[in-house]
């Protein structure tokens, strides 16, 4: 029973660190993010989703027995979908990039900026909370793995790290556009509920279904790559030679891999 724990502590935590740093809007004067520290809390959260990626989904993919094909073939064709999904989404829903003002998906004129805005962080979370659901139903379904509950634990902390500035640099664009701090907090607040939303699904699917476990991992690997390389890189790199976003980003991928490497 205490097992459960984990997860209930886990999904919760991503969902909590989202809401602190929407919490910015009440304390930063400004009514947005300057674009240094922008690229130093882009740089940080790419670091953490890349390591992550890496060695707490992909790694365990590949150590998986699979009798059918290779394991790393199963870990390449399920990268490749998961960024097939989240390539999919870009083209349908409408959003919009504050950093390059710019509108993506298909055209609708009635969804109002600030709605798209909201959208553009919303579906580039469903990776990350898939992450963790499914690195908690893994871990649920061998036997209630102690050491795997606490790995995917880990992973939940450090993407909830990632989340704090994450939702301040979601809630303070918003503060901008519409003028209010109490509305740019609750849309700042509700770009993480997407979170726990797919974690409870990743985590029901990794359960029920054992078999999907390697390529439940590397397809929530393959969407978290698709926002670092598509979004993440592009952004903290704008900056020509500036090494802001490039020293966040070693930071953020050497702290998640710590995370990922402690032993109990």
């Amino acid at each position: 029973m205490e097992q459960i724990l984990y997860p209930i502590l886990g999904i919760s935590l991503i969902f909590l660190c989202t809401t602190i740093g929407s919490l910015f809007v009440f304390f930063l004067g400004k009514k947005e993010i300057s674009p240094r520290l922008n690229k130093i809390f882009t740089g940080f959260a790419a670091g953490v989703m890349l390591s992550a990626s890496f060695f707490s989904l992909i790694k365990p993919a590949l150590e998986t027995n699979v009798t059918y094909m290779p394991s790393w073939l199963v870990v390449v064709i399920s990268i490749l979908l998961g960024a097939l999904f989240l390539w999919g989404i870009d083209k349908l829903v409408p959003h919009f990039h504050v950093s390059e003002n710019q509108e993506e998906g298909l055209p609708s004129k009635r969804m109002s900026k600030t709605s798209k805005m909201f959208l553009a962080v919303t579906i580039h979370n469903i990776p990350e909370g898939l992450s963790v659901g499914i690195a908690f139903g893994v871990a649920l379904s061998q036997g209630n793995n102690l050491s795997l509950l606490t790995g995917a634990l880990l992973l939940a902390i450090g993407i909830g790290i990632q989340n704090i500035p994450e939702g301040a640099v979601v809630s303070l664009p918003l503060k901008s556009e519409s003028g209010s701090s109490g509305k740019a907090f609750l849309f700042g607040m509700l770009s993480g509920v997407v979170e726990p939303l797919a974690a409870v699904i990743g985590l029901f699917l990794a359960m029920q279904i054992q078999g999907i476990m390697p390529w439940a991992l590397a397809f929530a690997a393959g969407c978290m790559i698709y926002v670092v390389a598509e979004e993440m890189i592009p952004e903290m790199s704008s900056d020509g030679h500036g090494h802001f976003g490039v020293w966040s980003f070693l930071l953020g991928f050497v702290i998640m891999l710590a995370l990922d490497c402690i032993q109990f």
